[in-house]
């Protein structure tokens, strides 16, 4: 199966007063895993439903392997749709469910009917060529012995299986997935993320996926676009997004449940002053604007109060997370933060303790309180 590529162009959506997306534009090279990455409500499920034909653009293109789609109909798009709620037949076994789309695509309505469409000429073939994609792609799902169940005998995992396989039967060119492991609890979500990242090795299908999960963007992502307000503000592979994110907004989302973000003055000579350490911006000489150094939790250590370089704090409140512990810490001037350490050392702390916060100068980064944009480059200590 040949994957086309993708084209996105200026994609404009309004409801009433409300400007849904503004001006998007994407590329998803032929057998990429685009994950449209975002908060509820930033436009990227409408994106999706967009490219579907589900909904019309206001304004911009969509394009497939050098083909417009903007006046072709959503079956005729050579694109298959993954739901968040699995969108079964009820009445359907497992087997019929995946066969739906085939039978309704390369059957006519008459041989459709029941015994006596069976007989019509060519149709016995054409029976037997569903039979044989629905057999193939049941036991690529590992659903080849569940055919006879109906959708409520399943699980939620088998549920979702059943789904990507009616979308995987007819072997399209795209594959577009609208949060389709949003239902499902933390552990079968894990598995059968790793199971669509399989799925996507063996078909080599181009694939624009849908989530609110940073994690789950990072683990199955070629590249991840990341959206906020109907925009996309960033498109990088989960790496560069992890190492060099392009604003604090996007700083933040990838950084969830916790960035630490200190207000700082403007630098003078290119450098900052975090305690008694002076940090340099590497190329910032003759900035003159404040804002905010940021880093995550396991890019700071916890050292003696007394530490050079060192920023003082207290203990406050610790969260243990298996071998991880996150330590809430706080300043005399009321800043707080937040310092990940391993659960055994965590078990020696006491809360009210006086100690010393270093941040890693190479993995944090400065944003101007001006600039939507980062304008920096990561910091280091002087």
């Amino acid at each position: 199966m040949a994957a086309l590529d993708l084209h996105i162009d200026k994609i404009g959506k309004r409801y009433g007063e409300t400007d849904v997306l503004h001006d998007v534009s994407l590329e998803a090279a032929p057998g990429e895993f685009v994950t449209l990455l975002g908060p509820s409500g930033c436009g990227k499920s409408t994106l999706l439903r967009i490219i579907a034909g589900l909904e019309r653009a206001d304004r911009g293109h969509i394009r497939a392997g050098g083909r417009g789609l903007d006046s072709v109909a959503p079956k005729d798009r050579d694109l298959a749709f993954v739901f968040q709620s699995y969108a079964l037949y009820p009445h359907l076994n497992v087997h019929d469910n995946i066969a739906a789309p085939l039978v309704m695509r390369e059957l006519s309505s008459l041989e459709r009917l029941p015994v006596m469409g069976g007989l019509l000429p060519g149709a016995k073939e054409r029976y037997r060529s569903i039979e044989e994609r629905v057999r193939e792609t049941s036991a690529l799902l590992k659903l080849d012995t569940l055919l006879d169940r109906r959708p409520a005998a399943l699980s939620g995992g088998q549920r979702q299986r059943v789904a990507l396989g009616r979308a995987m039967v007819r072997k399209p060119k795209i594959f577009l997935m609208d949060e389709p492991l949003a239902n499902l609890d933390a552990a079968l979500r894990i598995h059968t993320r790793g199971e669509i990242a399989r799925l996507h090795k063996e078909m080599g299908a181009t694939t624009i996926f849908v989530t609110h999960d940073q994690a789950e963007a990072a683990a199955i992502s070629d590249r991840v676009a990341v959206m906020f307000g109907g925009e996309i503000r960033q498109v990088a592979s989960p790496a560069k997004l992890y190492r060099d994110p392009v604003d604090i907004d996007v700083a933040r989302f990838l950084a969830q449940p916790f960035l630490n973000e200190l207000a700082v003055p403007a630098p003078t000579g290119g450098g900052l002053m975090i305690g008694s350490n002076r940090i340099i911006i590497r190329d910032a000489l003759g900035s003159a604007e404040s804002g905010t150094l940021a880093f995550r939790p396991e890019h700071a250590s916890l050292t003696g109060a007394d530490q050079f370089g060192a920023l003082p704090v207290h203990v406050g409140r610790i969260e243990h997370a298996g071998t991880d512990a996150n330590v809430f810490v706080g300043t005399e001037a009321g800043a707080q933060f937040v310092v990940r350490i391993s659960a055994e050392r965590a078990q020696s702390l006491r809360e009210g303790e006086k100690l010393g916060v270093a941040i890693d100068p190479e993995k944090a980064w400065f944003f101007a309180t001006d600039s939507a944009r980062r304008r920096h480059d990561h910091i280091r200590a002087a």
